[in-house]
């Protein structure tokens, strides 16, 4: 098989969920036996950044290589290998672009609610330091509160669950938060694709990756 380079996420303590849960280790190749089979069996790994957001336990980003048989579905492959070339914590990256998203989802649902927009504007304080726990958490709980005001549509109600998600304030939440917030803001699959665009920027800027032309990215998903 050709090569595939991919996006994989770790929990915190860096260690595999399932199997030997050891710590996993840049550079190393880890192998698993028995017959390959999806979500079961094997090692995992998306194409995309923003798929593999959906299937994070955790904020600890690896860059990493399918080798071996190798099983594909849409958002996501598994294989027989996977070779790990670089890590790093991508809290501070994944908090930052769910108020990216957050911001997308309030301006394509028209939420004019300055609760909502203070929520996000909460965390980029809080993420500067200029902020407590306890003021994130009150900005959090006004947008969780507004949602009674709101008309209930569909467009309100994401709008309202992003804003609340994106100031959540644990490290363990980044990856959830960075999760929900893009899935609730992507209503096109334009709005998708520039979301995985900017998360793949970020990320490769914090591992010191070189960027690829997203026409290659692209033959790497196939």
């Amino acid at each position: 098989m050709k090569e595939w380079f991919g996006w994989h996420f770790l929990q915190k303590d860096r260690r595999l969920r399932w199997g030997t849960q050891e710590v996993v280790e840049t550079g190393k190749t880890y192998t698993v036996k028995g017959k390959l089979e999806m979500c079961y069996n094997g090692l995992h790994a998306s194409a995309r950044a923003i798929d593999a957001l959906l299937y994070a336990p955790g904020p600890i980003v690896c860059r990493v290589e399918l080798l071996g048989k190798r099983i594909d579905e849409e958002d996501k492959s598994v294989a027989q290998k996977r070779r790990v070339i670089v890590m790093a914590d991508a809290t501070q990256v994944l908090h930052e672009f769910s108020c990216h998203c957050a911001t997308a989802a309030l301006c394509l649902a028209e939420i004019k609610d300055k609760r909502y927009w203070h929520a996000i504007e909460a965390k980029w304080s809080w993420l500067r330091g200029d902020i407590t726990d306890a003021e994130l958490a009150l900005a959090r709980s006004a947008a969780r509160s507004a949602v009674s005001d709101g008309p209930g549509d569909p467009g309100w109600d994401a709008a309202w669950y992003v804003a609340w998600a994106v100031a959540r304030d644990h490290a363990r939440d980044a990856a959830g938060a960075a999760a929900r917030a893009a899935a609730f803001s992507a209503l096109l699959d334009t709005v998708r694709n520039e979301q995985n665009d900017l998360l793949e920027d970020m990320l490769s800027e914090l591992l010191k990756l070189p960027k690829l032309p997203k026409r290659l990215v692209r033959k790497y998903a196939k």
